[in-house]
């Protein structure tokens, strides 16, 4: 009976794994070109959070608070260094906002490498700033963000302050709560807030928290182990979630192996070194040394970690 039971649920693990490996979207994220840098230590993750609103009914997008804007843009942009050696973990923000050379399209806000030629150009664009090979590659959109928080029934989060956007109505109590889908996008783009008065700096250091919590309650037993969170997590994984085409699930669960330490300290979280609050202008020598760490896996220096 016991080995009968064991030969099922090891049945179910392969089906859901070869569900998962062919239903996952992807694209040609990462092509080659010229002057690409060469591979370092270790391996990068290009994390994007698209304003994609494809499949979303009016309904939903009412809900979900996403406005009117045209066009494919990027309201989070995330490097995940994942080292060979026994170095913590790395995850950095790059602020929408920062001006870069876009290749083909002169100097302008970073996110808009993703408007002028969506993943390819924007990865093209984030290693020819930063001199680091891109690996991998994951995007989400909207709804596909909010469907995957409702699915494992939401995400705790401590909210020290109420969070009021100015701009689009958002209110978020203060206090310990689960946030809802709906409720965590707009967490995690919120920046017209008395609560984040450093705007597009405070808004990336609230989406890694929030990242933080989420891939902690994803690999939760509470989570794991409640099919009622666990179906509707399988099921809406893969329409939430674009990789590159070389991309594979196996690559995926070490990623999310990597960053589970994000909320106990064990993965470095930082936004790249700017030079003043609107995260416009990089800090040039902070930054290069950031990028050098990265590149050969040494530790990242304390000075030039931004919180």
């Amino acid at each position: 009976m016991l080995t009968a039971l064991v030969t099922v649920f090891l049945l179910f693990l392969g089906a859901t794994w070869l569900y998962l490996e062919f239903s996952i979207n992807r694209i040609d994220a990462l092509p080659d070109y010229d002057g690409k840098p060469a591979a370092g230590e270790g391996t990068n993750w290009l994390i994007v959070g698209s304003d994609s609103r494809e499949g979303l009914t009016p309904e939903e997008e009412e809900r979900l608070v996403t406005g009117n804007t045209g066009g494919q843009r990027t309201d989070t942009i995330m490097l995940a260094h994942v080292p060979d050696n026994d170095t913590a973990p790395t995850l950095l923000s790059l602020p929408r906002d920062s001006r870069v050379e876009i290749p083909g399209h002169g100097t302008n806000k970073i996110n808009a490498a993703f408007s002028f030629g969506g993943a390819p150009l924007l990865a093209q664009t984030i290693e020819q700033a930063t001199g680091l090979r891109i690996d991998h590659y994951a995007e989400i959109g909207f709804g596909g963000f909010a469907n995957v928080v409702d699915a494992i029934g939401g995400v705790e989060m401590d909210i020290p302050n109420e969070m009021r956007d100015t701009k689009t109505g958002v209110v978020i109590p203060a206090g310990v709560q689960e946030l809802d889908g709906a409720q965590a996008l707009g967490f995690v783009r919120m920046r017209y807030s008395e609560a984040t008065p450093r705007s597009d700096l405070d808004r990336v250091a609230n989406q890694r928290k929030f990242i933080g919590a989420m891939v902690g309650e994803m690999a939760s037993p509470g989570t794991l182990l409640n099919p009622f969170h666990l179906f509707p997590l399988l099921s809406a994984a893969p329409d939430a979630l674009t990789m590159d085409s070389g991309d594979h699930l196996h690559h995926l669960v070490g990623l999310a192996l990597a960053m589970r330490g994000i909320s106990s300290g064990g993965v470095v979280t930082t936004t790249v070194p700017v030079t003043s609050s609107s995260a416009e202008n990089w800090d040039e020598q902070k930054s290069e040394q950031l990028f050098d760490a990265l590149r050969t896996d040494k530790p990242v220096p304390d000075s030039v970690i931004v919180n």
